[in-house]
């Protein structure tokens, strides 16, 4: 591992330390279950909010959304409206299943994408999981001051994709996409 750059270690010492974030879990499925009023278990979604507040954070909510291009559309829109959000979380709907339509529904709306994320999501996969890293999507971008994070909806991508990036760098994404 490389030692940060005094210019990253800088904008970092000056980015936001406690931030608001939302989650979204893309999952039909579950949907309809929440629907019927059924309980439903949400590893993904549950341990990407636990781990958010455990590291500081507030999760100002999480949702159960169908993987639905209306829906998924409907709750960036609402993301994007709403001022006390630093972040989005989705999780799921990031496959290549025909009905994974989360990343071809939330980058349209993306003013920057952030390759770097996905490339680097593909590679510490790759060393945990192995070549089935190939089939993740993964994508974030931002977009009016706020950062987006498209993750594949297994817990292990989850728990790998938060530790390892979003926590460490949301804060300075966010600084950036603020200036």
């Amino acid at each position: 591992m490389t030692t940060p750059s005094e210019s990253t270690l800088r904008h970092k010492a000056t980015a936001p330390k406690k931030l608001s974030f939302g989650v979204y879990v893309c999952s039909t499925s579950r949907y309809q279950a929440t629907v019927r009023k059924e309980e439903v278990e949400d590893v993904s979604g549950s341990l990407i909010e636990n781990l958010l507040r455990s590291a500081g954070h507030s999760v100002l909510f999480k949702r159960i959304i169908p993987d639905d291009q209306k829906a998924i559309a409907e709750s960036v829109k609402e993301a994007l409206e709403n001022p006390h959000l630093d972040a989005v979380i989705y999780s799921g709907g990031t496959g290549i299943a025909l009905s994974d339509v989360t990343i071809e529904t939330v980058t349209p709306f993306l003013e920057k994408t952030l390759p770097g994320f996905g490339e680097i999501f593909r590679r510490i996969s790759y060393d945990e999981a192995g070549s089935a890293a190939v089939l993740s999507r993964a994508v974030a971008g931002v977009a009016r001051g706020k950062v987006f994070y498209c993750l594949p909806g297994s817990p292990d991508a989850a728990r790998l994709a938060v530790e390892r990036l979003i926590l460490p760098e949301t804060p300075h994404i966010v600084r950036h996409a603020r200036e």
